[in-house]
């Protein structure tokens, strides 16, 4: 028998990375061109980015000051 419950994958679109992360989608389609962000996967057009890569990025940038902040 086939279970109806729903799985959750940990890959998101660029739109559900945009909204797991408070980022914008088109900031996160700029940081695919100039590098930088997060990493994603690739797929023929497709893009997905793994929530746990996601977030993993996102802790690696916290700062206590922004004189920390190095571009």
């Amino acid at each position: 028998m086939h279970s109806s419950s729903p799985t959750t994958s940990p890959y998101r679109d660029t739109q559900g990375a945009s909204a797991h992360s408070g980022l914008s989608v088109s900031f996160l389609e700029k940081l695919r061109v100039v590098g930088g962000g997060p990493p994603f996967i690739k797929v023929g057009k497709a893009v997905r980015y793994k929530l746990s890569d996601v977030d993993t990025w996102l802790a690696a940038r916290t700062c206590n000051s922004t004189s920390e902040y190095a571009a």
